[in-house]
């Protein structure tokens, strides 16, 4: 039996300097390594360190290679998949531009009020939704305002951190 593509959330603590991302970037691309999403930000500003998250997709064999090879780059502290850690909390943000006037539009404000989105800015003609959470609420939360006159979708990809008192 062949073994099925798996998706995988990755936690990369590196430096916080000029290169690294396109040093650990270029370990995915080199390989033909696919990046669904990518998050990088300072997470210790003292220690001048960032975390870089990635979500990738592929077969167990090739996720565990992924982890080695970054596990080897000279800038990297520490990498933790957070899939198989297994006790972590994954969210994104999007901002979604609705444009729609009379049904459609109470309906997209009924749908986002559903889906705990905000509005964050209405003219006459449209709004603009904010809604954070797992990627698949945000995939139907999408899907749903499609037919409503979804105009726009920016999305920030994932952010993860692990549950309980422990860090990176």
């Amino acid at each position: 039996m062949a073994e099925r593509d798996v998706t995988h959330t990755l936690s990369v603590l590196v430096d916080n300097e000029p290169g690294v991302l396109a040093r650990v970037i270029g370990l995915f691309s080199g390989r033909g390594y696919n990046i669904e999403s990518l998050t990088v930000s300072e997470t210790q500003h003292a220690r001048h360190l960032s975390l870089i998250t990635i979500v990738t997709t592929g077969k167990p064999m090739v996720i565990e290679q992924i982890k080695n090879q970054l596990d080897r780059l000279v800038p990297v502290h520490r990498v933790v998949d957070m899939t198989l850690a297994g006790n972590s909390i994954e969210r994104e943000l999007a901002m979604v531009k609705v444009a729609g006037k009379g049904e459609n539009r109470v309906e997209a404000l009924r749908l986002a009020d559903a889906f705990r989105a905000r509005v964050i800015d209405a003219t006459t003609e449209s709004f603009v939704f904010e809604i954070t959470g797992k990627s698949d609420k945000i995939e139907q939360f999408v899907a749903l305002m499609l037919p409503l006159g979804l105009i726009e979708v920016s999305r920030t990809g994932i952010a993860a951190i692990g549950r309980g008192p422990d860090g990176m």
